[in-house]
């Protein structure tokens, strides 16, 4: 890991800035390559993440972990964050001042990082950091902002409930990679949608 992420992993984990801190039992700070090409973040951690410190670790990190690890991709070869470092009490969304509160953090990760896209996972995240809503007309697309690439798909989570979506989050997972390779290649992607700074 760099030093200027291990920087910032002690800063989420030191954190007192908003009322969170109050309640976690871990802040969960982003963890994974620090080279990596593509970027995951999710919304906020869950109880299992809270317990560990550690971000995607209960069963929707593991769906996840099973989209990469068909198509050849280690969990380890890529990094996992969110938009909100700290679980917010019983799961409930993040406040809009949470979210705030948190925005240093992630700017400063994707900053780091430089990843060639950011995958967006879930409504809140896309509501967090795209301004984005009703992610089901969006899913599977390609955005840009600020000159950074955004690679929009469900929260892995909701393939636990409605088992159809495990197919639907595996083939964006796919396509998001496919889209790396070309980028990698030098190629051009096509943009679907533009976002506004």
């Amino acid at each position: 890991m760099s030093s200027k992420l291990e920087i910032v992993r002690q800063n989420v984990i030191d954190c007192n800035k908003c009322d969170l801190c109050k309640t976690r039992t871990n802040s969960v700070p982003g963890k994974g390559n620090s080279k990596s090409d593509v970027m995951f973040v999710g919304e906020a951690p869950g109880r299992n993440e809270d317990l560990r410190g550690e971000p995607f670790i209960g069963v929707a990190g593991r769906r996840l972990s099973e989209a990469l690890e068909g198509i050849g991709i280690s969990r380890e070869d890529v990094y996992i964050t969110n938009a909100v470092k700290c679980r917010p009490p019983n799961n409930r969304a993040p406040s809009k001042l949470e979210k705030e509160t948190c925005q240093e953090y992630i700017q400063k990760e994707i900053e780091i990082i430089k990843p060639k896209i950011i995958c967006i996972l879930g409504n809140t995240a896309f509501g967090s950091i795209l301004g984005g809503s009703e992610i089901t007309k969006f899913r599977g697309k390609l955005g840009i902002k600020n000159n950074q690439l955004y690679f929009i798909t469900i929260h892995p989570a909701a393939t636990i409930y409605n088992q159809k979506l495990i197919e639907v989050f595996k083939k964006d997972i796919k396509k998001l990679f496919d889209l790396i390779t070309e980028l990698k290649n030098g190629k051009n992607v096509p943009i679907d949608i533009e976002f506004s700074s």
